[in-house]
């Protein structure tokens, strides 16, 4: 980035910041710090508060997220001081145990220096290895192929199971790649059970309790923070109807049809649908029963609608990418569905990052 991009969003976002925080005052003495600053060393550093507001604004810029509403709700972990790959590990460590808050989620983000060349290499803190077979057929979560055998490669030993909690692998510009495995009093998983259906339980389906995004990076006023893992918490179709529906993913409608005891080879008994519903039935009611937050996509979709109407009354349009936002399942019983919405990409935002070995 050249100084004049970096000093064009660094001012951009400050006066954002200044002037959503009443601290108007405050901003042309700041500004030329940051000015001088970029001249002379070729970046800046964000103030506490700078960064604080600025992940919030990045979220309530993100046109995936349907959960916006809560977006001044965020608590930021600042990170930025700390070097050690251990540091790092327990900084990870402790962001699983703050978010996961004994089953209410907290909508979290951990903050790392946006200098060190730092990066998380997995996808999100948690989640399932897959390994291929012989046949070509994967046991565990299909999406995680290539890091597992990545990790495989770093010297993790694989343990062949459907819901085995993958390490976290770190890595630090100029150095190796080094991982660790999550320490297990850290790992909530919700085993799947239905409230009637006793063929879905016996299926001993589970899934983590706690989404936490970490392969993204974070952009405030031109300074990127390639490692900055934050969650919110699940919306049961993202379980239910996408991580473990999807063909290329858990791909287990057959399987929930057949101990349905539904006709798979009928389409028009519409088989999936039916087994797709009673799936994400199963998922809110296991989260629900053990204690972990989670919300339905009826739910989350009047609660954008919400925020659609709080931006509005800000006198802030409200950017969105609507195949995201639509849920995966009923969409056009919900909200959303409806609303027309255009998907342009402000600053300060969340931005996906292409993996090393890619």
């Amino acid at each position: 980035m050249t100084q004049s991009t970096l000093r064009e969003k660094a001012k951009s976002y400050l006066t954002l910041c200044y002037h959503e925080l009443n601290k108007q005052d405050l901003f042309d003495e700041r500004w030329s710090e940051v000015e001088n600053s970029i001249s002379k060393y070729g970046t800046y550093e964000l103030l506490g508060f700078e960064l604080d507001y600025g992940t919030k604004v990045a979220w309530r810029n993100s046109n995936k997220c349907i959960g916006r509403l809560f977006w001044r709700s965020m608590e930021v972990l600042d990170k930025r001081s700390l070097e050690s790959t251990d540091d790092l590990f327990e900084a990870l460590f402790e962001h699983i145990n703050f978010a996961y808050n004994g089953g209410n989620i907290r909508s979290t983000i951990s903050v790392f220096n946006a200098q060190k060349g730092i990066r998380i290499m997995n996808p999100q803190l948690l989640g399932f290895a897959a390994y291929k077979q012989k046949d070509g057929s994967i046991i565990g979560d299909p999406k995680h192929l290539r890091f597992t055998e990545e990790c495989v490669k770093l010297g993790w030993k694989p343990k062949m199971g459907a819901f085995d909690v993958l390490p976290i692998v770190i890595y630090k510009e100029g150095k190796p790649m080094e991982w660790k495995e999550v320490p297990s009093n850290l790992i909530s998983l919700v085993s799947i059970e239905h409230p009637n259906i006793n063929a879905i339980s016996d299926l001993k389906l589970k899934w983590y309790s706690t989404p936490i995004i970490s392969n993204m990076t974070l952009e405030i006023g031109g300074i990127e923070f390639m490692a900055s893992p934050f969650n919110g918490w699940y919306m049961g179709t993202e379980i239910g109807s996408r991580n473990l529906a999807d063909e290329a993913r858990y791909n287990l409608l057959p399987e929930v049809a057949k101990q349905m005891g539904l006709d798979i080879r009928d389409k028009n008994s519409l088989w999936k649908d039916r087994a797709l519903v009673e799936l994400n039935q199963a998922v809110l009611y296991s989260f629900r029963k053990a204690g972990v937050k989670i919300i339905d996509h009826h739910s989350a979709s009047k609660q954008f609608m919400q925020f659609m109407r709080q931006e509005a009354k800000e006198g802030r349009d409200v950017t969105a990418d609507w195949a995201w936002i639509v849920p995966p399942t009923s969409g056009s019983t919900t909200q959303v569905f409806h609303t027309e919405m255009e998907d342009v990409v402000l600053s300060p935002n969340y931005f996906y990052q292409e993996t090393i070995w890619d």
